[in-house]
C-alpha cells in the first residue's frame, strides 16, 4: 500500500524567485557601481593626459604662454608642475633665440646696406688700377689683379647678403612670366662651359624636345640652376655631370647629378643651411660664399616648388 502527500510549493518558488531578483539587483548594482567607479578614475587619470596632450599641441603650434592647471599635490598635480616648467623654459629659450635672430637679420641688413658706399669707392679705384696694370711693375699689375678678384668675390657675398635680407624681412617678389624652360637650361649650361673646363668636368644635358613652358621668375630659376650646377662642378672631382629636364602631369623637374665626394648620411639635411659646406677644407681653397644654395631654396619656395638632396660617400650629391 502506498501514501502520497501533497505539499503546496508557492511559498517555495516564492523564495526561490526573490532570491534570483535579489541576485539579480545586487548584480546591477555591483555593475553600475563599477562602472562609476571606472568613470571616475578615467577622469581623474585620463582627462589630465588628455589635457596636457592639448596643452602640448598649442604649444607646438606656437602658443607659447599656453600652461597647465595644478590642482592638489598629487602625483598628477607634480605632472602638472613639472610640465609648465618644462614650457616656461621653452618659451624662454625660444624667445632668446628669436631675439637673437631679429638681431642677426637686423645686423646682416644694416651691415650689407652700410658696405655699399664705401665698396663703390673702393671698386672705382681698383678697376682704375687693374685698367693701368700694364703701366705697372709685374709684383704691383700682379696685385692689381688679386685686388679685382677679391672686389668681385666681396660684391658676390654683399649680394646674397642683401637677397637674404630681403627673405627675411618678406620682401622678396616674383616677377613671373611663361619661359621655355629647355633654352633656359642650356643658357645656363652654356654660361658655366669654361668654369667646366677648367675643372676637367664634362656637363650631360638632357632636355625633352618639346617645350616645357612654366610661369617663373627668370632670374631666380637661372640663380638656381647656376648654383646647383656650378656646386656640382666644384665638387665633381673631374667626373661627368649629369642635368636633366623631366616634365609630367603637369609638374616641371630639374635635376643635377655629381659622382664626386657624396654626402655623409644625415648631410643632405644640412646642405641648404646657410653657410654650411661638407667639407670645411675644401672650403678654405675654392671661395663660395655657403649662401647660394639656401638662397636657391628660398627662390624654389616663392615658385612654390622644393629643393631636395640626396647622395651617398663617393656617389656623389644629386639635387633638385
Amino acid at each position: 500500500m502506498q501514501a502520497f502527500y501533497f505539499f503546496p510549493l508557492n511559498d517555495v518558488v516564492s523564495q526561490a524567485q526573490l532570491v534570483v531578483n535579489t541576485i539579480t539587483v545586487t548584480g546591477i548594482a555591483i555593475v553600475a557601481v563599477i562602472g562609476l567607479v571606472v568613470f571616475f578614475v578615467t577622469r581623474l587619470v585620463v582627462n589630465p593626459v588628455r589635457v596636457a596632450a592639448r596643452t602640448a599641441q598649442r604649444l607646438s603650434n606656437g602658443l607659447l604662454d599656453q600652461r597647465m592647471e595644478v590642482t592638489g599635490e598629487d602625483d598628477l598635480a607634480a605632472l602638472a608642475a613639472s610640465f609648465n616648467q618644462m614650457a616656461e623654459t621653452l618659451q624662454r629659450h625660444i624667445l632668446r633665440l628669436e631675439d637673437m635672430s631679429r638681431l642677426q637679420r637686423r645686423f646682416t641688413s644694416d651691415v650689407s646696406h652700410e658696405l655699399r658706399t664705401p665698396l663703390t669707392t673702393v671698386r672705382m679705384a681698383a678697376d682704375l688700377l687693374f685698367n693701368s696694370r700694364d703701366d705697372f711693375d709685374p709684383a704691383v699689375a700682379r696685385s692689381a689683379e688679386l685686388l679685382q678678384t677679391e672686389l668681385d668675390r666681396f660684391e658676390a657675398l654683399l649680394a646674397e647678403l642683401l637677397e637674404i635680407s630681403r627673405f627675411d624681412a618678406g620682401f622678396a617678389a616674383l616677377d613671373a612670366e611663361p619661359t621655355n624652360l629647355s633654352p633656359l637650361l642650356e643658357r645656363v649650361v652654356e654660361r658655366l662651359a669654361q668654369v667646366a673646363e677648367r675643372a676637367n668636368v664634362r656637363i650631360d644635358l638632357d632636355v625633352p624636345t618639346e617645350p616645357v613652358v612654366a610661369e617663373v621668375d627668370v632670374r631666380r630659376v637661372e640663380r638656381i640652376l647656376r648654383n646647383l650646377l656650378g656646386n656640382a662642378i666644384e665638387h665633381g672631382e673631374g667626373k661627368p655631370v649629369r642635368v636633366r629636364l623631366a616634365v609630367r602631369e603637369g609638374a616641371a623637374a630639374i635635376t643635377v647629378r655629381d659622382y664626386g665626394v657624396g654626402l655623409q648620411p644625415g648631410e643632405e639635411k644640412l646642405v641648404f643651411n646657410r653657410f654650411w659646406r661638407a667639407d670645411q677644407s675644401r672650403a678654405r681653397q675654392t671661395g663660395g660664399t655657403g649662401l647660394g644654395l639656401s638662397i636657391s631654396v628660398e627662390d624654389a619656395r616663392l615658385h612654390g616648388g622644393w629643393l631636395e638632396a640626396w647622395g651617398a660617400p663617393g656617389q656623389g650629391p644629386s639635387s633638385g
